[in-house]
């Protein structure tokens, strides 16, 4: 196994774990009450769900494209 499939295993288990982070903070009752105010969640939501679709979209591309 090359390092590149290694740093891709890590990287999507990282983003689907901030993920369920974000997922969780989403329910958070603050969280729902900001978002029905402003209709936007808050930026520490918003950046675990970046952070998690950047990841694990990383890590995908490094398992399917990286060097074999």
């Amino acid at each position: 196994m090359t390092m590149s499939r290694i740093a891709g295993i890590v990287a999507l288990a990282i983003g689907v774990v901030l993920l369920i982070f974000a997922q969780q903070a989403t329910e958070a009752p603050v969280e729902e009450l900001s978002n029905t105010l402003t209709g936007r969640y808050t930026d520490e939501t918003m950046w675990y769900l970046v952070a998690g679709v950047a990841a694990a979209v990383g890590g995908g591309a490094l398992l399917i494209f990286g060097r074999r």
